[in-house]
């Protein structure tokens, strides 16, 4: 299935690869497109400071916890830009707080709460 050119595009950081493609795949079926898809905050980062092509992005998707290093550091950088995202994890509440206005997404991810975290996205999924 292709998007529609005004469909949201997300980002997602997540470490663990069938999560990743699980959340590729059910943001895909609710009409989403994929900007970028990365298992390390280092990524991520360097995406979103790419200054000859700055990402367009209406959100995104971070699981808290990537391979050890947690994923705050992407959500300060998206908060400064004003693109919304949601966070997944395991943990069930954030290990950090100045985040209690963002949507936490428990592991595993129920798809009903994905697809109505992404409406809030710019475009409306």
């Amino acid at each position: 299935m292709t998007a529609p050119a005004n469909a949201p595009r997300i980002m997602i950081v997540e470490d663990e690869a069938l999560v990743a493609l699980m959340v590729e795949d059910l943001l895909t079926d609710f009409g989403c497109q994929i900007s970028g898809s990365f298992g390390a905050v280092e990524e991520a980062l360097a995406y979103l400071s790419d200054a000859a092509t700055p990402p367009a992005l209406d959100g995104a998707v971070l699981d808290v916890n990537i391979g050890g290093t947690m994923v705050f550091p992407v959500a300060e950088r998206l908060r400064a830009a004003g693109i919304p995202f949601v966070f997944a994890t395991g943990y069930g509440a954030l290990p950090r707080k100045g985040f209690e206005d963002v949507v936490v997404l428990n592991k595993p991810i129920d798809p009903v709460l994905l697809e109505d975290a992404v409406k809030g996205f710019g475009k409306a999924a």
